[in-house]
C-alpha cells in the first residue's frame, strides 16, 4: 500500500458520476486530494490502493454497497474514517453504521461547506489515532501471511488449548501442531504464548 503523504488524501466511491464529479471538484476547491471509485467493487479490484486520511461512500451501490464495504475494510483493521453518504431513507442505516464504527454520515442534498467541515474534522480523528491503526494493520498482516491451518492453530492457542488439545480438535498429530506452533510463532514475531496472545486479543478488540 502506497505511504501516507502530508497532503491529505480523500477517497470517494459513489455510482453516480455527477456526485462523484461534484465531490472530486469541491475537495480540489478544499485543497484536499480525492480517488475517485466508481463502485465498491472497483475499489477491491484496485491490488495497491492509496492510503487514505477518509472515504467518502454511499450506502447504497450496485453489487457490493457500501455498508459491506466498510464491514470488510473493519475486518482488514483499514480504520479510515468512513463517511457515509445517505439519502434520506437510508437513515437508520447509517445509524447503525456509526454504532459499528463509521465516523459520520450526511443526508443528500448536503451544505459543501458542512461536507468539508466533517472531512478536516475526520482527518484530524485518523492522524491522531494512526499509530495504532498502523500496528493493528501489521499484525493483521502477519496473520494473513500464516496459512489458514496455522492460523486455526493460533487461534485455539489463544484460547488457552495445549498441543495435545489442539490436535485432537483438528485432527492432526501433536507433532504436526508444534511444527504449526512453531511457524505461528516465527510470522508473528511472538517471542511468547503471552504474546501472541495479547496480539490476537488487540485484533479482536
Amino acid at each position: 500500500m502506497a505511504g501516507m503523504t502530508e497532503e491529505p488524501n480523500v477517497c470517494i466511491v459513489d455510482d453516480d458520476e455527477a456526485i462523484r464529479e461534484s465531490l472530486r471538484l469541491l475537495l480540489y476547491a478544499g485543497g484536499l486530494r480525492s480517488f475517485v471509485y466508481e463502485s465498491a467493487d472497483a475499489f477491491l479490484a484496485d491490488k495497491d490502493p492509496q492510503s487514505f486520511d477518509c472515504m467518502l461512500l454511499d450506502i447504497r451501490m450496485p453489487g457490493t454497497d457500501g455498508l459491506e464495504l466498510f464491514s470488510i475494510l473493519s475486518r482488514k483493521h483499514l480504520a479510515y474514517p468512513v463517511i457515509f453518504i445517505t439519502g434520506h431513507g437510508d437513515i437508520p442505516l447509517a445509524v447503525s453504521a456509526i454504532k459499528q464504527g463509521a465516523y459520520d454520515f450526511l443526508t443528500k442534498p448536503f451544505q459543501e461547506g458542512e461536507l468539508l467541515e466533517k472531512i478536516r474534522s475526520a482527518i484530524d480523528y485518523y492522524r491522531s489515532s494512526r499509530e495504532q491503526l498502523l500496528e493493528l494493520q501489521g499484525l493483521q498482516a502477519r496473520v494473513d501471511s500464516c496459512t489458514p491451518r496455522e492460523q486455526d492453530v493460533m487461534r485455539l492457542l489463544a484460547k488457552g488449548l495445549p498441543n495435545k488439545g489442539i490436535a485432537e480438535s483438528l485432527g492432526i498429530s501433536p507433532r504436526t501442531v508444534e511444527i504449526h506452533r512453531a511457524h505461528v510463532m516465527e510470522k508473528m514475531s511472538a517471542d511468547s504464548l503471552p504474546a501472541l496472545v495479547r496480539m490476537i486479543a488487540m485484533l479482536e478488540s
